[in-house]
């Protein structure tokens, strides 16, 4: 199997996570509680950290939020991630509350005396700041410079920032080029990744709800991550972010660059299936939830032609209205009653886990 090759990028630490480098892409989210109630968005940060999540951000629009930002930082499972838009001085607040990264959007916050100060308090603190260009703040001079807003507009802007924090030797620094437009998201992610070394956050922002979201998500970060391009990544969702969570995996692990749990391969169902194959993916999806990876299970529709279109999986079955299979790497090893088939299945899964642990 051929394997992807990734940007090598300059190296930040969010905490006790390494972020760029060779180090494994980071599947983030961000909570939608509100950050007063320390016991709700703790509540959720769990939630998330069980679902996968690995870098958590909060929102941080006022000084209460910032004071409950030091409650948060110590009992969250996650390190946390201070979002400021528009008041340098929550960012430098956040800093003190215990923040492992501070996301900022230097369109809106106050200029380059404000980031000066800030970079050199995250510079003692030695946290990251991630320069969050977005097209709905960008710079009215690039709009009208380009013509709109195009992808070498949002990367001159991010460029621009850059060479301020450079300027006083901080470089403990993310980058991200989000638009709601996928396209381009792309072609500013590309452009970027060949003027600096920088580690990237991915995103399409404003993606839209789950089933529109997942689509632009999907197509935006896995063309760049197909390209090697990405460190970390949020998909942005109008919904729960658990579900923000199981996208990412979802899209990370189909381009093999990390494994989550058992890849599921299914066909599409068609006029041979004698059951309910939905029914049954749906299943065995749930059971396969409480497997660790690198196993590949396939559940076929069609017992006649099932094994031999599956025949790379490790384990899979195929059903008919009273029986179903079980193969192996095409190899047909049982055959069960239908009645039997899912706990037939969680045994043979049962011996495979056993076998890779070893």
């Amino acid at each position: 199997m051929e394997t992807l090759k990734k940007r090598i990028t300059t190296t930040v630490k969010v905490g006790n996570v390494t972020i760029g480098g060779d180090a494994p892409v980071v599947i983030q989210s961000m909570t939608n509680t509100k950050t007063t109630d320390v016991s709700a968005t703790l509540d959720q940060i769990d939630q998330l950290f069980q679902a996968g999540c690995e870098l958590i951000r909060v929102a941080i629009p006022d000084d209460a939020a910032a004071t409950a930002l030091e409650k948060i930082v110590v009992s969250s499972p996650l390190p946390v991630i201070a979002d400021i838009h528009f008041d340098h001085r929550l960012a430098c607040q956040a800093l003190e509350s215990g923040a492992a990264k501070i996301r900022i959007n230097p369109g809106n916050i106050g200029g380059r005396d404000k980031l000066f100060d800030l970079a050199s308090r995250a510079k003692q603190f030695n946290v990251p700041i991630r320069i969050g260009v977005n097209a709905g703040s960008l710079e009215k001079k690039l709009v009208k410079k380009y013509g709109g807003i195009t992808a070498a507009a949002l990367v001159e802007s991010a460029l621009a920032y850059l060479e301020i924090l450079e300027s006083i030797d901080f470089r403990n620094v993310l980058v991200s080029l989000k638009a709601s437009d996928v396209y381009t998201v792309i072609s500013a992610y590309r452009l970027f990744s060949e003027k600096s070394p920088y580690p990237l956050h991915l995103g399409v922002t404003g993606a839209g709800p789950l089933g529109a979201g997942t689509i632009k998500g999907a197509v935006g970060i896995g063309t760049l991550l197909a390209e090697g391009i990405g460190d970390t990544l949020r998909v942005s969702l109008t919904a729960h972010p658990i579900e923000e969570i199981r996208v990412a995996r979802q899209i990370v692990q189909a381009l093999g660059l990390r494994k989550f749990v058992p890849e599921l391969i299914s066909c599409p169902t068609c006029g041979r299936c004698e059951i309910d194959l939905v029914a049954l993916v749906g299943k065995v999806e749930g059971i396969l939830q409480n497997y660790g990876a690198p196993l590949s299970v396939a559940v076929m529709g069609c017992a006649v032609n099932g094994p031999g279109e599956a025949k790379e999986a490790d384990l899979g079955i195929s059903a008919g209205k009273k029986h179903g299979i079980i193969f192996r790497h095409g190899k047909v090893v049982r055959t069960v009653r239908l009645d039997d088939l899912l706990e037939t299945l969680k045994s043979e899964l049962d011996l495979l886990a056993a076998q890779n642990m070893s």
